[in-house]
């Protein structure tokens, strides 16, 4: 019955943003109250939830989409991201610029966590878009294909690093089986998917669209790119920091502050105030005002997101997702297999890749000892089940869907379906692997 309520729910969340036209943030509202009724949450506990959800949602991604939000206007305002897609193109040309994305997206991908990441690739993806006239879910999908599987498959990324802890596995090990799925599984969901995309109508959000600033306003090239890409090296400096061979390195705290996404992105636009607005002769209220904009553009990005926590959260609370993982686990299927289906089902009715992923774990580990399987294959086996199909119940969906300002069916259509794609093919790519190092 629990899974039965689950579908109705997210069955009326689509009703009600397709057919009803309702704002998604208020739907969201509306259904996470009716799911916690249905479910059994003591009344008195349902808006607890809801309040929990948005705060833990927001919590760790207000800052980094606001800021990213301002950084993201500051490139366009200031002809930086003007100046990052002609060096671009100028270095891959019309041919192969989808692969320098998409490669581009992998390497931003390793160091950053997925929010961090979608907010910095968003203005370069937009501006050569705009400026060169190319569909912008042909330059963006497999640039997000590439942060997703980081996301999902490499350490030291959160989830895929908690699920190292808990199945014993070898962090080392991992990473590099991961990298042997990662490749094939980007390749197919992005480049070769896209093909399929050919006649989507996008309408990007104009917050992001490049402007030609005035010659004397417009930053270099270099600092245009050094600015742009402060937050990856920031992030890969600080992570690299503590592997360095020496047990009494200086700083350690001071660099474990800097290398928390949402101080390294007050770094990044600090630096960015200066070295796009200040040095190239804009005003502090000038530069201000841009960022007000660029918040204001936003807003109603960060409600939709934050209420997809609510739901997230009553389900959680519900024990709905234990529940759930509960009637898998006698299931007659490889340990591999059966991790993965498990992760699908939590993710498709739950929403959160973290909370699918670590649930699942909890539960499989038992028989994966049994059975003597490769714990860093069954990593790799939940984190890819854990991507599958993102829909109405996952903030990263309501990500893309707001910021390239396309319908609920054609976010379905792209950005689910190459989320589908790289869980499917991340599972085969396990299997296959599970063949050699047996």
């Amino acid at each position: 019955m629990t899974l039965v309520i689950v579908l109705l729910c997210i069955a009326g969340l689509v009703i009600l943003i397709s057919a009803c036209k309702i704002n998604a943030f208020l739907s969201f509202l509306i259904i996470s109250v009716i799911a916690g009724i249905a479910l059994g949450v003591p009344a008195a506990q349902i808006p607890k939830s809801i309040e929990k959800g948005i705060g833990d949602t927001l919590g760790g991604l207000v800052i980094i989409l606001c800021l990213g939000a301002m950084l993201g206007k500051l490139l366009a305002e200031s002809g930086a991201a003007h100046k990052l897609a002609d060096a671009l193109m100028h270095a891959f040309g019309p041919k192969y610029i989808q692969w320098a994305m998409v490669a581009t997206g992998f390497v931003i991908g390793i160091p950053l966590f997925y929010g961090v990441g979608f907010v910095l690739v968003i203005p370069l993806i937009f501006s050569i878009a705009y400026q060169y006239k190319m569909p912008v879910i042909y330059i963006g999908l497999p640039m997000l294909a590439a942060l997703s599987v980081t996301h999902g498959f490499l350490p030291p990324h959160p989830a895929p690093s908690a699920l190292v802890i808990q199945f014993k596995a070898s962090m080392g090990l991992t990473l590099l089986y991961g990298l042997a799925v990662a490749i094939p599984a980007i390749i197919i969901a992005g480049p070769l998917f896209t093909r399929t995309l050919k006649n989507l109508e996008v309408h990007p959000l104009q917050t992001f669209a490049p402007t030609k600033a005035a010659a004397e306003k417009t930053p270099g090239t270099a600092i245009s790119f050094f600015t742009a890409l402060l937050p990856v090296l920031l992030l890969m400096l600080t992570t690299l920091y503590p592997y360095i061979d020496n047990h009494h390195l200086p700083f350690q705290s001071t660099v474990a502050l800097i290398g928390q996404p949402s101080v390294v992105m007050i770094i990044s636009i600090i630096y960015a105030t200066y070295s796009l607005g200040l040095k190239t002769g804009r005003g502090m209220a000038e530069i201000m005002t841009i960022y007000e904009d660029a918040v204001k553009d936003i807003a109603m990005i960060v409600l939709i997101i934050g209420a997809s926590g609510a739901l997230k959260q009553i389900l959680t609370d519900s024990g709905a997702s234990a529940q759930i993982a509960g009637m898998l686990q006698n299931v007659d299927l490889p340990p591999l297999v059966l991790g993965w289906l498990m992760a699908t089902i939590i993710r498709v009715c739950i929403g959160s890749a973290t909370v699918a992923g670590l649930t699942t774990a909890g539960l499989i580990a038992p028989l994966m000892l049994q059975t003597h399987t490769d714990p860093n294959l069954m990593v790799l086996a939940v984190g890819a089940g854990s991507l599958m199909f993102s829909h109405v119940n996952d903030s990263g969906f309501w990500m893309f869907k707001e910021y390239f300002n396309i319908s609920v069916k054609d976010t379905l259509r792209s950005w689910s379906a190459m989320e589908t794609l790289v869980g499917t093919v991340g599972i085969i790519g396990v299997l296959i692997l599970n063949q050699f190092v047996k």
